[in-house]
């Protein structure tokens, strides 16, 4: 092997010119495959994070997934029975004993759960009434679960458990109704009940339609307000992964019955766009490998028919095909290793300098960053990568001077 690959290095130097040029082909794939990868899962994983984070990764729901099947039909499975015009009967909606399947959820080994009272209120004031989303918590669990916490410009969550009678609102509502911390606000619900609120915090999270609709009470008083006493119509969940959250809501849906939506389930339309946009992101950029590795595929060409007539001394000597083969695989094993060992520090140092660009966006608001991934799989990839291209790109002409026949070289040489 050591003879092997001290004869591979000498038909790459003796070639230097072209051996660099493919060299730095693979060079300059593998750090723009690194910059243009880590820039696209960056923003990905920044796009998920805020898609993900900022809501719960579970939503369980008072309602159930399948209407309940009527007594006729239990009772004559396979009759012709029709049912029309069936009303609900009337009740208090609500999960029945949520606190039960609060402590249950709470059970799973780092799952974060969260009872809430969503409903919808009509704000006044000073003249103005507008229609708000309400969702009554407990303080003191909502910030393992939501990230709102991350985004309040004025007061805290933690506000609301010294005065229950308090409220968080957006800062879009908050400039719309020309209000700030510590005004109080008028607040109607469709049952008739008004309460008056002090605004205890403002929040934003850089959606207006969400920081002009939603508001932040305590459970308790939200529970007055709708006259739904002991009652919670959504409890959130969150997990350490937020990729298991698909195959835990089913299993929370066949425990407890009710309606359990991953946020899988609930943006599928955009994972399937982000799994496109992987698709063509990798095809982009392994084309740059796909060029490079021509150049590799050049060099190590040239080489063969340069060197046919040494091929065949080899093989009279007694190198068997198997050897000749190795030869050339070899060259392109070593351009690859060279490339990634040059490639990936000149990745690293065109990803941290896209971390430092930061722009203004037209619309205004504060300075962007680019997000760049740093994880260890996106150079796992670029590394394969640019192996699998070189060595396939040494394996067709090595193949082809596998196949030299001594004896047609030689006579024809002699």
């Amino acid at each position: 092997m050591n003879l092997l690959l001290s004869i591979a290095l000498k038909h790459l130097l003796a070639r230097k010119r072209q051996s660099v040029v493919s060299l730095m082909g693979i060079v300059l794939g593998v750090a723009f495959f690194l910059a243009i990868s880590s820039l696209m899962q960056g923003s990905q994983k920044d796009f998920i994070r805020r898609l993900v984070d900022n809501v719960p990764h579970i939503f369980i729901t008072d309602e159930y997934r399948n209407p309940h099947r009527q007594p006729v039909q239990e009772l004559y499975p396979e009759g012709a029975v029709e049912i029309r015009s069936i009303k609900p009967q009337t009740e208090t909606r609500g999960i029945r004993g949520y606190t039960q399947v609060v402590e249950y959820l709470r059970s799973i080994p780092g799952v974060q759960a969260s009872p809430i009272l969503s409903g919808q209120g009509i704000l006044n004031f000073a003249g103005k009434n507008t229609a708000i989303a309400m969702d009554g918590m407990i303080p003191e669990d909502i910030k393992d679960v939501v990230t709102i916490q991350n985004y309040m410009v004025s007061g805290s969550i933690d506000d609301l458990v010294t005065n229950p009678n308090g409220i968080i609102i957006g800062q879009e509502l908050a400039r719309v109704f020309s209000l700030k911390r510590g005004d109080n606000i008028t607040v109607a619900a469709p049952t008739g009940q008004v309460r008056v609120f002090k605004i205890l915090g403002i929040f934003r999270t850089g959606r207006a339609d969400y920081d002009i609709n939603h508001t932040f009470i305590s459970l308790k008083r939200m529970q007055a307000l709708l006259d739904r006493p002991n009652r919670a119509n959504v409890i959130i969940v969150k997990l350490p992964d937020p990729n298991e959250a698909r195959a835990l809501a089913a299993q929370i849906e066949n425990r407890i019955g009710y309606k359990s939506v991953s946020w899988q389930e609930a943006s599928e339309d955009i994972m399937s766009t982000l799994t496109i946009r992987n698709i063509i992101m990798y095809t982009v950029v392994s084309a740059v490998l796909v060029v490079a590795a021509f150049g590799i595929y050049n060099v190590i060409s040239t080489v063969v028919l340069e060197k046919q007539r040494d091929i065949a001394i080899l093989k009279s000597m007694g190198f068997r095909a198997r050897d000749i083969r190795y030869i050339f695989v070899i060259q392109g094993f070593l351009l690859g290793i060279a490339g990634n060992l040059a490639g990936i520090p000149l990745g690293m140092a065109l990803m941290a300098s896209l971390m430092r660009v930061r722009f203004k966006p037209p619309w205004g608001g504060d300075f962007i960053q680019m997000p760049i991934d740093w994880s260890l799989p996106q150079f796992a990839i670029a590394g394969a990568f640019a192996m699998a291209a070189a060595m396939v790109a040494a394996l067709l002409p090595a193949r082809k001077a596998a196949r030299v026949q001594p004896v047609e070289i030689l006579r024809g040489g002699a």
